[in-house]
């Protein structure tokens, strides 16, 4: 999701760049559009800050002065690209691979199956029902292809009834994190009246067959919606049939409008478990509510937002939690709420790899580990005995494992880097049969590529995990993307990306570092690259490029590196950092002003992951590697492709913009630094296929062309 101190101090000495910059072999010379520096310069526990981009931060939809830089930064970036000789290879290929058949997890709910399909070049999956016997016509209940031109409005959320009768679902458009809710009755496929606004960062939850429960905010001002923090979160309950305004508000914690809560009814309706957190700080409270009871008003259960509390599931009185609470690698506790106090029970204790997910299947636990950043599948009972392992096949993860207490039936997906996800079903009572549900029909060979595991010493002398994936059949150095985010305690794992896949045909190889920051090894790991030890995770990422080079992976000049959000945010301090390392650079949807990163939507709950601005120590640290702050003026730099999107409300396109103006504007030698700004697309999520197919072939031509690569069949 989101800079070192040299930028503005230089930037403020450089008037914006207008004149051509020397051409690098065979380019022409680039004239970028100019860019207006205004006047800010704000002072800071003693030392003065210029802002000269400042005005770019309003929202583009609104401010007709950022409206018409973006089109200008457009137009110039898009002439760019399209003339690059690589581009129509690999638009070529991602459209071949971007063509396969591919099914989402079923859900089973009273005697249908629902499942989301999509046949191949689709811009949006479909999601289907069917008859879960397997009797009667699969059919198309909600196809969100026809609800928008561009194909930019998608089915976001869905959940199905406990009867199965209805889905409830959340429709996303145009990339935004604000949904609107709706419902559908599943036997005659009619929309139902209901709709529910202002809806954002909720899970959909049903109160028997007839209510829906969901997370909404205040209505925003007018103008404000995209830009705004993020305040005052509440849980409320909706009866069908009725408009909106009529909603009850279950959970709310005015006095604290921080706070995030998230509720979740247990399968047999028994009792809803509200979840309270900061929105990305580790901890969070748990409260109850014996809805079962006709009692809907929550009660804690949990109070401390110390450590981690994920509901597994509920059965009668007793609820499983994956929890954090004196096992940083997380373990299985179950509570019961039969008597007057609640009674805490450690059923699967901590082990030495992480805890990643779990669910209920039957009377059997289903639980997801990580081992050494691999997926491992483990099955006991429901008090945490008789485990055993379920074979896997291969390095990949698992998304999810899917099914209820008391029906045996269960699914799981399976990925790796060169394998999509393939669905299997399983018997609860015998999870290693576990049997092809529904694969994935692919143009390539998986077997023509290689994934290699290899650990790697960062600045420190700490082990870093990192895969690096390649055609079997290419020897050598190639030219080479190192991809990492390190923050949040998000792990990045195995999975199956067109895009990606498009660069390893092509005859490049792509690596995945583990860095410090992520969960990968539990909570431990995610201190080592947070606050005050954030220069680990830029240590990290600097280190696998130079063993990638040091070891022959890639040449001197072969080297590019991409991530986004947080990892845009990686991409542009490494840059800062390391010139030098790096031919070619790709920050998506980065934090890029550490300064101001609070002022907008969600960023006022990043501080938990990398501190306070308006604390000294905390400002002083932020000020050294925000990417907008120290951008090394007079410096050779790699190529750079900022790319972000004009209605990205989680990271706003202000960070990029502001980025790229300060890049532009300070003389970085031969290589361009441009920026690429998609319209409504949002921060990633929802973005229709057609779209992801432009901006990949867009980014692999630009990496392909300043690491010399030349697409292979």
């Amino acid at each position: 999701m989101p800079l070192r101190p040299s930028l503005l101090a230089a930037a403020a000495a450089v008037v914006c760049v207008s004149a051509p910059i020397h051409a690098h072999a065979g380019e022409t010379a680039l004239n970028y559009p100019k860019t207006e520096r205004g006047p800010v310069v704000e002072t800071f526990f003693g030392e003065k800050v210029a802002d000269p981009y400042r005005w770019l931060e309003a929202d583009v939809r609104v401010d007709k002065k950022v409206a018409a830089w973006v089109d200008e930064q457009s137009t110039f970036t898009d002439a760019y690209l399209k003339g690059l000789p690589e581009r129509a290879a690999f638009e070529k290929k991602l459209t071949n691979l971007f063509d396969f058949e591919r099914y989402g997890l079923p859900v089973k709910a009273g005697k249908y199956l629902f499942f989301r399909h999509n046949t191949g070049l689709q811009n949006q999956s479909v999601l289907y029902v069917r008859n879960a016997d397997g009797s009667g016509e699969r059919r198309a209940l909600i196809d969100p292809n026809g609800w928008a031109k561009d194909g930019a409005t998608a089915l976001d959320d869905w959940l199905p009834s406990p009867d199965g009768s209805k889905v409830a679902y959340s429709v996303q458009d145009g990339g935004t994190d604000w949904r609107s809710v709706k419902v559908i009755d599943v036997a005659t496929g009619q929309v139902l009246a209901d709709t529910i606004q202002h809806v954002k960062f909720s899970r959909l939850t049903w109160a028997g067959n007839d209510a829906v429960i969901y997370s909404r905010f205040p209505e925003p001002k007018a103008g404000e919606a995209f830009q705004a923090v993020s305040s005052n979160q509440s849980v409320w309950y909706h009866k069908l049939g009725t408009g909106q305004g009529e909603d009850r508000q279950l959970y709310a914690t005015p006095d604290n409008p921080r706070l995030y809560h998230l509720a979740q009814v247990t399968h047999d309706q028994r009792w809803m478990v509200v979840s309270t957190s900061t929105g990305s700080e580790k901890g969070n409270a748990v409260g109850i509510a014996a809805v079962g009871r006709g009692e809907w008003t929550v009660r804690p259960l949990i109070t401390s937002l110390s450590d981690e509390w994920t509901l597994v599931e509920g059965v009668g009185d007793q609820l499983w939690f994956i929890t954090s609470m004196d096992a940083p690698r997380k373990k299985i506790m179950r509570v019961d709420l039969s008597g007057k106090e609640p009674v805490f029970t450690t059923v699967v204790p901590e082990s030495a790899a992480v805890l990643d997910l779990a669910s209920i299947v039957g009377d059997r636990l289903m639980l997801n580990y990580l081992r050494d950043v691999k997926a491992e599948l483990r099955v006991s009972g429901l008090d945490g005995q008789g485990v055993t392992t379920v074979a896997l096949p291969g390095i990949g993860s698992i998304a999810a494992v899917v099914g209820e207490p008391g029906d045996r039936q269960g699914y799981f997906a399976f990925s790796g880097f060169t394998q999509p996800a393939t669905i299997y079903a399983f018997d609860a009572a015998k999870p290693a049969s576990a049997s092809v549900w529904e694969a994935p029909k692919l143009a390539f060979d998986p077997a023509d590529f290689e994934t290699q595991q290899v650990f790697y010493p960062s600045k420190d002398g700490t082990k870093i995990p990192m895969f690096i994936i390649r055609r079997k059949d290419l020897k050598g150095p190639v030219p080479t993307i190192l991809y990492g985010y390190g923050g949040f305690n998000v792990s990045i794992l195995p999975g199956y990306s067109p895009a990606r896949l498009a660069w390893l045909q092509a005859g490049g190889a792509y690596a995945v570092a583990n860095l410090r920051g992520g969960g990968e090894y539990g909570e431990a790991w995610h201190l080592a690259g947070k606050g005050p030890t954030k220069q680990n995770v830029f240590d990290d990422f600097i280190a696998g490029g130079e063993w990638l080079k040091a070891n022959g992976v890639t040449s001197k000049d072969g080297l590019a590196v991409e991530g986004g959000s947080n990892g845009g945010l990686l991409v542009g301090a490494v840059v800062n950092q390391r010139p030098d390392l790096i031919a070619a650079a790709h920050p998506a949807v980065g934090v890029m002003d550490m300064l101001r990163f609070d002022k907008f939507t969600a960023g006022r709950e990043w501080v938990f992951d990398y501190g306070f601005p308006e604390k000294e120590a905390d400002w002083r640290l932020l000020r050294s590697y925000s990417p907008y702050h120290n951008v090394k003026a007079g410096t050779p730099y790699p190529a750079v492709l900022v790319t972000t999107a004009d209605t990205d409300d989680r990271v706003v396109p202000g960070h990029s913009f502001k980025y790229a103006a300060a890049l532009q504007a300070a003389g970085l030698g031969p290589k361009p630094q441009l920026i690429r700004i998609e319209t409504r697309a949002g921060h990633g999520s929802g973005k229709p296929v057609s779209k992801q197919i432009e901006e990949s072939a867009d980014v692999f031509a630009f990496l392909a062309h300043w690491t010399g690569l030349t697409p292979k069949d």
